[in-house]
């Protein structure tokens, strides 16, 4: 597909966008089972149920413009999945794991918010009014779900970590 004009473009970042949430339904699972901390869990198992309504959305914009959503794989996405993946594979402390689950997951996010905010955007630009509020709700959503993590990492998680690291360093000393 040529990028020549922004129609084109939307389209093609909506599809970026649809390849994006089919692997985070994938992913997802995963990160809830390999976190140890309940919330953390929750919060993953919450945002899965987001991310369907998210394709369920996309699918909604694809029949409004009489365009297919598949024939892009989101390479980023498959990136940050794969980074996930490499922390679900670590061993160490379990809330040393959580912490960095929740590195992962917020890359996620803040890759969608952006993604998000641009075809909003070109949808406001191309009079794609129905499309714009339903990619708002899905960015409102997407920003939600960072907040939350923020608050998970700051109020649960990461005060675990850094008490197991502070009992590992006092440990290990003479």
């Amino acid at each position: 597909m040529k990028l020549e004009t922004l129609q084109k473009l939307y389209i093609n970042e909506l599809r970026d966008l649809y390849n994006a949430e089919n692997q985070l339904i994938k992913a997802l699972p995963k990160m809830a089972k390999g976190a140890s901390s309940e919330e953390l869990a929750d919060a993953f198992e919450k945002h899965l149920k987001q991310t369907e309504t998210h394709v369920e959305r996309l699918e909604e914009i694809f029949e409004e413009l009489d365009e297919s959503p598949k024939g892009k794989t989101c390479h980023g996405m498959k990136g940050l999945v794969e980074e996930g993946s490499e922390i679900l594979d670590e061993e160490g402390d379990p809330s040393v794991i959580d912490a960095g689950i929740i590195v992962a997951a917020q890359k996620v996010e803040h890759y969608e918010i952006a993604s998000y905010g641009s075809v909003r955007t070109f949808a406001r630009l191309l009079g794609e009014k129905k499309a714009e509020e339903l990619l708002q709700a899905t960015l409102d959503e997407e920003s939600e779900a960072n907040e939350l993590l923020n608050e998970l990492a700051e109020s649960t998680v990461n005060p675990e970590a850094l008490v197991e690291d502070e009992a590992a360093t006092s440990g290990s000393r003479p």
